[in-house]
Protein backbone atom coordinates (compact mmCIF):
# COMPACT_ATOMS: atom_id res chain seq x y z
CA UNK A 1 0.00 0.00 0.00
CA UNK A 2 3.06 2.21 0.89
CA UNK A 3 4.15 2.25 -3.09
CA UNK A 4 0.26 3.82 -4.03
CA UNK A 5 1.49 7.09 -2.16
CA UNK A 6 5.36 7.63 -2.26
CA UNK A 7 7.51 10.25 -3.05
CA UNK A 8 9.36 9.58 -7.10
CA UNK A 9 13.10 10.54 -6.90
CA UNK A 10 14.11 13.97 -7.11
CA UNK A 11 15.15 13.91 -10.88
CA UNK A 12 12.39 11.44 -11.74
CA UNK A 13 10.15 14.40 -13.92
CA UNK A 14 13.02 16.35 -14.48
CA UNK A 15 13.50 15.12 -18.20
CA UNK A 16 9.93 15.10 -18.75
CA UNK A 17 9.68 17.66 -21.31
CA UNK A 18 5.96 17.49 -21.34
CA UNK A 19 5.37 18.23 -17.73
CA UNK A 20 7.64 21.01 -17.84
CA UNK A 21 6.14 22.58 -21.14
CA UNK A 22 2.52 22.08 -18.99
CA UNK A 23 4.01 23.57 -15.59
CA UNK A 24 5.41 26.60 -17.14
CA UNK A 25 4.55 29.21 -19.44
CA UNK A 26 7.00 30.72 -22.05
CA UNK A 27 8.69 33.87 -21.29
CA UNK A 28 8.79 35.55 -25.01
CA UNK A 29 11.17 38.52 -23.90
CA UNK A 30 14.02 35.25 -23.57
CA UNK A 31 13.06 33.58 -26.56
CA UNK A 32 12.53 36.93 -28.69
CA UNK A 33 14.95 38.03 -31.44
CA UNK A 34 15.77 41.43 -32.19
CA UNK A 35 13.48 44.03 -33.67
CA UNK A 36 9.99 43.83 -34.33
CA UNK A 37 9.72 39.77 -32.41
CA UNK A 38 11.35 41.46 -29.33
CA UNK A 39 8.65 44.63 -29.27
CA UNK A 40 6.37 41.73 -29.59
CA UNK A 41 7.35 39.85 -26.61
CA UNK A 42 7.89 42.71 -24.75
CA UNK A 43 3.59 43.23 -25.36
CA UNK A 44 2.63 39.72 -24.77
CA UNK A 45 5.00 39.50 -21.49
CA UNK A 46 3.64 42.98 -20.50
CA UNK A 47 1.14 42.39 -17.17
CA UNK A 48 -0.84 45.06 -18.44
CA UNK A 49 -1.75 42.76 -21.70
CA UNK A 50 -1.79 39.69 -19.53
CA UNK A 51 -4.35 40.94 -17.11
CA UNK A 52 -6.43 42.59 -20.19
CA UNK A 53 -6.36 38.56 -21.47
CA UNK A 54 -7.49 37.62 -18.09
CA UNK A 55 -10.23 40.11 -18.22
CA UNK A 56 -11.80 39.19 -21.92
CA UNK A 57 -11.88 35.67 -20.57
CA UNK A 58 -13.75 36.57 -17.60
CA UNK A 59 -15.91 38.81 -19.70
CA UNK A 60 -16.49 36.21 -22.62
CA UNK A 61 -17.44 33.31 -19.63
CA UNK A 62 -20.47 36.28 -18.62
CA UNK A 63 -21.73 36.82 -22.06
CA UNK A 64 -21.52 32.81 -22.35
CA UNK A 65 -23.65 32.59 -18.38
CA UNK A 66 -26.28 35.51 -19.80
CA UNK A 67 -26.79 33.76 -23.30
CA UNK A 68 -28.64 30.86 -21.38
CA UNK A 69 -31.56 33.52 -20.45
CA UNK A 70 -34.23 32.68 -22.93
CA UNK A 71 -35.58 36.61 -22.16
CA UNK A 72 -32.07 38.21 -22.65
CA UNK A 73 -30.71 36.17 -25.70
CA UNK A 74 -34.47 36.87 -27.33
CA UNK A 75 -33.42 40.74 -26.61
CA UNK A 76 -30.08 40.89 -26.82
CA UNK A 77 -29.19 37.56 -28.75
CA UNK A 78 -27.39 39.76 -31.85
CA UNK A 79 -25.65 41.72 -29.23
CA UNK A 80 -23.97 38.85 -27.67
CA UNK A 81 -22.88 37.25 -31.08
CA UNK A 82 -21.26 40.07 -31.78
CA UNK A 83 -19.68 40.19 -28.56
CA UNK A 84 -18.46 36.24 -28.68
CA UNK A 85 -17.04 36.97 -32.10
CA UNK A 86 -14.71 40.03 -31.10
CA UNK A 87 -13.42 37.87 -27.79
CA UNK A 88 -12.60 35.36 -30.62
CA UNK A 89 -11.06 37.99 -32.52
CA UNK A 90 -8.91 39.11 -29.56
CA UNK A 91 -7.93 35.38 -28.73
CA UNK A 92 -7.00 34.89 -32.62
CA UNK A 93 -5.04 38.51 -32.25
CA UNK A 94 -3.16 37.46 -28.95
CA UNK A 95 -1.98 33.37 -30.65
CA UNK A 96 -0.93 35.79 -33.26
CA UNK A 97 1.13 38.22 -31.70
CA UNK A 98 2.93 35.19 -29.46
CA UNK A 99 4.01 33.84 -32.65
CA UNK A 100 5.31 37.06 -33.95
CA UNK A 101 7.30 37.33 -30.70
CA UNK A 102 9.27 33.70 -32.06
CA UNK A 103 9.69 34.68 -35.33
CA UNK A 104 11.52 33.36 -37.60
CA UNK A 105 11.01 30.06 -35.71
CA UNK A 106 7.21 30.06 -35.08
CA UNK A 107 7.07 26.76 -34.11
CA UNK A 108 8.84 27.05 -30.91
CA UNK A 109 5.03 28.49 -30.02
CA UNK A 110 3.69 25.03 -30.12
CA UNK A 111 6.12 23.54 -28.20
CA UNK A 112 4.62 24.70 -25.57
CA UNK A 113 1.95 22.79 -23.76
CA UNK A 114 -0.28 25.91 -22.73
CA UNK A 115 0.07 27.49 -26.11
CA UNK A 116 -1.21 24.19 -27.74
CA UNK A 117 -3.97 24.20 -25.56
CA UNK A 118 -5.08 27.95 -26.27
CA UNK A 119 -4.81 27.50 -29.66
CA UNK A 120 -6.90 24.32 -29.59
CA UNK A 121 -9.81 25.86 -28.24
CA UNK A 122 -9.43 28.66 -30.75
CA UNK A 123 -9.70 26.20 -33.47
CA UNK A 124 -12.62 24.33 -32.03
CA UNK A 125 -14.30 27.98 -31.64
CA UNK A 126 -14.13 28.48 -35.58
CA UNK A 127 -16.85 26.30 -35.77
CA UNK A 128 -20.07 27.64 -37.35
CA UNK A 129 -22.98 28.62 -34.82
CA UNK A 130 -25.30 27.95 -37.89
CA UNK A 131 -27.59 24.45 -38.35
CA UNK A 132 -26.86 21.63 -36.91
CA UNK A 133 -23.71 22.62 -35.90
CA UNK A 134 -24.81 25.74 -33.80
CA UNK A 135 -25.18 23.69 -30.61
CA UNK A 136 -21.49 22.19 -30.75
CA UNK A 137 -20.56 26.05 -31.44
CA UNK A 138 -22.20 27.25 -28.40
CA UNK A 139 -20.21 24.24 -26.07
CA UNK A 140 -17.10 25.12 -28.13
CA UNK A 141 -17.09 28.70 -26.78
CA UNK A 142 -17.70 27.77 -23.38
CA UNK A 143 -14.32 25.92 -23.57
CA UNK A 144 -13.08 29.24 -23.92
CA UNK A 145 -13.60 29.60 -19.92
CA UNK A 146 -10.82 26.54 -19.43
CA UNK A 147 -8.68 29.66 -20.65
CA UNK A 148 -8.42 30.92 -16.97
CA UNK A 149 -6.41 27.93 -15.88
CA UNK A 150 -3.59 29.23 -18.14
CA UNK A 151 -4.05 32.72 -16.99
CA UNK A 152 -2.83 31.79 -13.27
CA UNK A 153 0.09 30.23 -12.32
CA UNK A 154 -1.05 28.39 -8.99
CA UNK A 155 -4.06 27.04 -11.30
CA UNK A 156 -1.48 25.74 -13.75
CA UNK A 157 0.78 23.96 -10.76
CA UNK A 158 -2.51 22.73 -9.83
CA UNK A 159 -3.62 20.93 -13.55
CA UNK A 160 0.01 19.97 -13.72
CA UNK A 161 -0.18 17.86 -10.66
CA UNK A 162 -3.36 16.26 -11.67
CA UNK A 163 -1.71 14.90 -14.86
CA UNK A 164 1.44 13.86 -12.98
CA UNK A 165 -0.66 12.06 -10.20
CA UNK A 166 -2.79 10.06 -13.02
CA UNK A 167 -0.22 6.84 -12.79
CA UNK A 168 -0.41 6.74 -9.23
CA UNK A 169 -4.28 7.17 -9.14
CA UNK A 170 -4.26 4.57 -11.67
CA UNK A 171 -3.42 1.97 -9.00
CA UNK A 172 -5.87 3.41 -6.30
CA UNK A 173 -8.58 2.59 -9.17
CA UNK A 174 -7.41 -0.85 -9.39
CA UNK A 175 -8.00 -1.06 -6.02
CA UNK A 176 -11.69 0.57 -5.98
CA UNK A 177 -12.37 -1.80 -8.99
CA UNK A 178 -11.37 -4.89 -6.72
CA UNK A 179 -13.65 -3.77 -3.82
CA UNK A 180 -16.85 -2.52 -5.81
CA UNK A 181 -16.65 -5.87 -7.87
CA UNK A 182 -16.32 -8.21 -4.72
CA UNK A 183 -19.27 -6.02 -3.15
CA UNK A 184 -20.87 -5.94 -5.82
CA UNK A 185 -21.15 -9.99 -6.77
CA UNK A 186 -22.13 -10.28 -2.65
CA UNK A 187 -24.43 -7.52 -2.69
CA UNK A 188 -26.18 -10.09 -5.88
CA UNK A 189 -26.64 -12.68 -3.99
CA UNK A 190 -27.45 -11.49 -0.80
CA UNK A 191 -30.02 -8.77 -1.60
CA UNK A 192 -31.40 -9.67 -5.09
CA UNK A 193 -34.50 -11.47 -4.02
CA UNK A 194 -35.14 -8.87 -1.03
CA UNK A 195 -34.40 -5.92 -2.96
CA UNK A 196 -34.74 -6.25 -6.45
CA UNK A 197 -35.08 -2.76 -7.55
CA UNK A 198 -31.19 -2.18 -6.13
CA UNK A 199 -29.56 -5.61 -6.84
CA UNK A 200 -31.39 -7.59 -9.29
CA UNK A 201 -27.95 -7.83 -11.80
CA UNK A 202 -24.39 -7.39 -11.18
CA UNK A 203 -24.76 -3.98 -13.08
CA UNK A 204 -27.31 -2.50 -11.22
CA UNK A 205 -25.46 -3.79 -8.02
CA UNK A 206 -22.83 -1.88 -9.29
CA UNK A 207 -24.78 1.44 -9.53
CA UNK A 208 -26.11 0.67 -6.48
CA UNK A 209 -22.15 0.82 -4.99
CA UNK A 210 -21.65 3.78 -6.37
CA UNK A 211 -24.60 5.47 -5.33
CA UNK A 212 -23.33 4.38 -1.52
CA UNK A 213 -19.81 5.47 -2.18
CA UNK A 214 -21.28 9.05 -3.02
CA UNK A 215 -22.97 9.12 0.29
CA UNK A 216 -26.42 9.81 -1.49
CA UNK A 217 -29.32 8.63 0.65
CA UNK A 218 -27.23 5.29 1.11
CA UNK A 219 -29.00 4.91 4.28
CA UNK A 220 -32.10 3.99 2.44
CA UNK A 221 -30.45 1.05 0.28
CA UNK A 222 -29.04 -0.17 3.72
CA UNK A 223 -33.08 0.09 5.28
CA UNK A 224 -34.61 -1.31 2.57
CA UNK A 225 -32.14 -4.54 2.43
CA UNK A 226 -32.57 -4.74 6.75
CA UNK A 227 -35.72 -5.49 5.95
CA UNK A 228 -35.78 -8.73 5.25
CA UNK A 229 -31.88 -9.46 6.96
CA UNK A 230 -31.36 -7.67 10.14
CA UNK A 231 -27.46 -7.72 9.92
CA UNK A 232 -27.10 -6.62 6.72
CA UNK A 233 -25.74 -3.20 8.21
CA UNK A 234 -22.41 -4.98 8.45
CA UNK A 235 -22.41 -5.04 4.51
CA UNK A 236 -22.98 -1.31 3.99
CA UNK A 237 -21.25 0.07 6.72
CA UNK A 238 -17.93 -1.58 6.14
CA UNK A 239 -18.36 -0.65 2.54
CA UNK A 240 -18.63 2.68 3.14
CA UNK A 241 -15.61 2.65 5.33
CA UNK A 242 -13.85 0.69 2.90
CA UNK A 243 -14.73 2.64 -0.40
CA UNK A 244 -15.50 5.85 0.80
CA UNK A 245 -13.09 6.73 4.02
CA UNK A 246 -10.29 5.00 2.73
CA UNK A 247 -9.97 4.89 -0.91
CA UNK A 248 -11.76 8.57 -1.47
CA UNK A 249 -8.46 9.32 1.00
CA UNK A 250 -5.94 7.45 -0.48
CA UNK A 251 -6.82 10.04 -4.13
CA UNK A 252 -6.56 12.74 -1.94
CA UNK A 253 -3.09 11.67 -0.01
CA UNK A 254 -1.62 11.33 -4.05
CA UNK A 255 -2.85 14.52 -5.28
CA UNK A 256 -1.50 16.07 -2.03
CA UNK A 257 1.59 14.53 -2.11
CA UNK A 258 2.31 15.21 -5.99
CA UNK A 259 1.05 18.62 -4.95
CA UNK A 260 3.82 18.72 -2.49
CA UNK A 261 6.11 17.06 -4.66
CA UNK A 262 5.64 19.47 -7.49
CA UNK A 263 6.13 22.65 -6.10
CA UNK A 264 9.64 20.93 -4.13
CA UNK A 265 10.72 20.25 -7.67
CA UNK A 266 10.32 24.02 -8.97
CA UNK A 267 11.89 24.79 -5.93
CA UNK A 268 15.17 22.86 -7.26
CA UNK A 269 15.20 24.16 -10.55
CA UNK A 270 15.13 27.09 -9.20
CA UNK A 271 18.72 26.32 -7.24
CA UNK A 272 19.79 24.57 -10.42
CA UNK A 273 23.08 26.42 -12.00
CA UNK A 274 22.11 27.87 -15.12
CA UNK A 275 22.42 25.89 -18.43
CA UNK A 276 23.75 26.72 -21.98
CA UNK A 277 20.55 27.90 -23.07
CA UNK A 278 19.53 30.41 -20.10
CA UNK A 279 23.11 31.87 -20.18
CA UNK A 280 22.56 32.38 -23.78
CA UNK A 281 19.19 34.28 -23.50
CA UNK A 282 20.39 36.23 -20.84
CA UNK A 283 23.45 37.43 -22.85
CA UNK A 284 20.73 37.80 -25.89
CA UNK A 285 18.57 40.34 -23.38
CA UNK A 286 22.07 42.08 -22.24
CA UNK A 287 22.61 42.47 -25.72
CA UNK A 288 19.47 44.11 -26.79
CA UNK A 289 19.78 46.37 -23.94
CA UNK A 290 23.69 47.80 -24.73
CA UNK A 291 22.03 48.23 -27.98
CA UNK A 292 19.26 50.44 -26.38
CA UNK A 293 21.52 52.00 -24.39
CA UNK A 294 24.19 52.84 -27.61
CA UNK A 295 21.31 54.23 -29.52
CA UNK A 296 19.91 56.45 -26.27
CA UNK A 297 23.63 57.76 -25.83
CA UNK A 298 23.44 58.59 -29.10
CA UNK A 299 20.16 60.79 -29.40
CA UNK A 300 22.00 62.49 -26.60
CA UNK A 301 25.28 63.76 -28.08
CA UNK A 302 25.18 67.14 -29.82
Amino acid sequence: MADLTRRPGPGRYRDSQAFESFMDKLRYSELAGPGLPSRLAAIVDSNWFQHGITAVIIANAAVIGLDTSEALHGRFGELFNLANQLFLLIFIIEALLKMGALAPTIGRYFRDGWNIFDFSIILVSLIPATGELATLARLARLLRVLRLVSTFPELRLIVATLIRSIPSMGNVLILLSIIFYMYGVAGYHLFHEADPTHWRTLGISLLSLFRIVTLEDWTDIMYAAMRTYSWAWIYFVSFVVMGTFVVVNLFIAVVLNNLDEAKAERLRELELPPNRDEILRELRTTQRALQNLERQLARLEP
